[in-house]
C-alpha cells in the first residue's frame, strides 16, 4: 500500500509532472529534429519560469540522449531598473552549467522610442532578438533555444488572426530571416500550467519583467484571458485548437500560394462510371 500522506502524494505528483514534461520536450525535439549530434545550443534564459524549466529539462535530456551536444545558457541584461544582477550568475554557477551574461541597455532605447501609453513589447523583442542572433553567430552556436510553450503558440495564433489578419503562429523550429540562425522551441508541446507547477516544484529563482509587466491591457494578456475563459466553459477546447495547428487543409482556405485553385476543374467522367451511376 503506497504512502497516502500529503508529502508522499506531492512527491509522486512531482515525479509524474517531471516525466510528462521531459517526455513532451523529447517528443518535440524528435518530431522537428530540433537538436542533432554535435550541436552547440544557446539556451536563452530570461529569469522567467519557462526558460528555467527549458534549461532544466534540456540538461536532464542531455544526460540521457543517444547523441552528444552542448548547452550554454545565455542571459541578456537589458538594464531594467532594479534588475537583480546576481541572481542568474549565482544560480547558474551552482548548477554547474556554462553560461554568459550579455549587457545591453535596451531599456533606455525602448522607453525613449515608445510613446506614453503604448506597449514596449514589440521594440523590446526586436532589440533582444537582434542582440541574441548576433551573439549566436559570433560564438558559433548552431541552435538558439527559446522558452515558448504550447499556450504561447495558441495565443500568437489569435494575436495574428485578430490584429494582423494572418493565419500563423510560432513554429517549433525556425530559420531566421537572414538564414544565419536556427531557432528551436523545445517547450512547444508543454502546457503553461504544468510549467508553473514545475517552477514551484523546482523552486526556480524567478525574476519578473518589470518593463512589460508594469503595463496594462497588453493584447497578449487579453487573448490569454479569453482562452482561460474558454477552457473553463468548454474543457478540451484549447487542446483541440492546438491540434488544429498541425492539421491544416490548404484547399479549404483562401491562400492561392498554398493551393492551386486556378487550375482546379472537374475530371471528365469515364463511360463505365456513368453506366454504374445510372
Amino acid at each position: 500500500m503506497p504512502d497516502q500522506s500529503p508529502e508522499a502524494k506531492a512527491k509522486r505528483e512531482g515525479i509524474k509532472l517531471e516525466k510528462r514534461l521531459r517526455r513532451e520536450v523529447g517528443r518535440a525535439i524528435g518530431d522537428f529534429n530540433m537538436i542533432e549530434a554535435g550541436d552547440k545550443v544557446m539556451v536563452c534564459l530570461s529569469g522567467g519560469k519557462d526558460s528555467y524549466a527549458m534549461l532544466d529539462l534540456l540538461m536532464t535530456l542531455k544526460t540521457r540522449a543517444p547523441i552528444d551536444f552542448d548547452l550554454v545558457a545565455v542571459n541578456l541584461d537589458q538594464k531594467q531598473p532594479g534588475f537583480p544582477e546576481t541572481v542568474l550568475p549565482n544560480y547558474l554557477t551552482d548548477l554547474g552549467v556554462d553560461f554568459h551574461i550579455l549587457e545591453e541597455d535596451t531599456y533606455s532605447l525602448v522607453t525613449e522610442m515608445v510613446p506614453e501609453g503604448k506597449t514596449y513589447c514589440g521594440w523590446c523583442s526586436r532589440f533582444r532578438r537582434g542582440i541574441l542572433y548576433r551573439y549566436a553567430k559570433e560564438q558559433g552556436f548552431t541552435k538558439i533555444a527559446l522558452g515558448h510553450h504550447r499556450d504561447d503558440l495558441i495565443e500568437t495564433l489569435f494575436l495574428n488572426l485578430f490584429h494582423g489578419g494572418k493565419l500563423k503562429s510560432m513554429p517549433p523550429k525556425l530559420l531566421s530571416d537572414d538564414g544565419g540562425n536556427v531557432v528551436i522551441r523545445p517547450l512547444a508541446y508543454c502546457r503553461e500550467k504544468d510549467l508553473e507547477d514545475y517552477a514551484t516544484l523546482r523552486a526556480f529563482p524567478i525574476i519578473p519583467c518589470n518593463l512589460c509587466g508594469s503595463q496594462d491591457n497588453l493584447q497578449r494578456q487579453v487573448i490569454k484571458e479569453m482562452l482561460v475563459a474558454w477552457d473553463k466553459q468548454f474543457p478540451g477546447r484549447i487542446e483541440t485548437i492546438f491540434r488544429a495547428l498541425s492539421s491544416v487543409a490548404p484547399s479549404q482556405l483562401l491562400d492561392r500560394t498554398l493551393f492551386n485553385f486556378e487550375d482546379l476543374s472537374a475530371k471528365p467522367q469515364r463511360l463505365l462510371d456513368i453506366v454504374n451511376l445510372s
